[in-house]
């Protein structure tokens, strides 16, 4: 895939993420007491739901500000990922180990049914892993001049 290309495809699920991590935190933060009340009915999580009610959001929220930001992107993305398959295994978890499924998802997450969000987080996960790799793909290095000792930015081209 051509630099430019994978530049634009870089942006736009950066900025879908962005949308989605803001969306689902704030939505978190504003029905607080309800999502820390469905991470207590979930026998996996039922010990840290305090914590965790907090945490959740307050990580999406740091992720996005990370993908907002070119020099951060990489490392934004690679959380992306990370966190995106700690939901998905969760839900995954969910799904075969718990008969009563609590949900706190949010707006137009909250009428998918359970498989139909796990292929949605599946999906974006690829999506974030397949970012990251071309956000390393796509970085300058810097080489050394050998005469003068300074170093000289190098664009890489495919």
């Amino acid at each position: 895939m051509p630099s430019r290309l994978r530049s634009i495809f870089i942006e736009i699920i950066s900025a879908l993420l962005i949308f989605l991590f803001v969306y689902t935190a704030i939505s978190k933060i504003i029905t607080h007491n309800s999502f820390e009340a469905v991470l207590h009915e979930s026998s996996l999580l039922k010990e840290f739901s305090n914590i965790l009610s907090w945490l959740i959001p307050g990580t999406e929220m740091l992720i996005s500000i990370l993908l907002f930001f070119p020099r951060f992107r990489n490392i934004g993305l690679l959380f992306s990922a990370l966190l995106l398959t700690a939901f998905t295994g969760y839900i995954g978890y969910m799904i075969l180990f718990t008969p009563k499924l609590p949900c706190s998802c949010g707006g137009v997450l909250k009428n998918l049914d359970w498989k139909m969000h796990i292929i949605f987080n599946l999906f974006l996960t690829v999506l974030a892993f397949t970012c990251w790799r071309f956000s390393k793909i796509n970085k300058d290095f810097i080489a050394i001049n050998r005469i003068s000792r300074t170093p000289v930015e190098i664009s890489r081209h495919s």
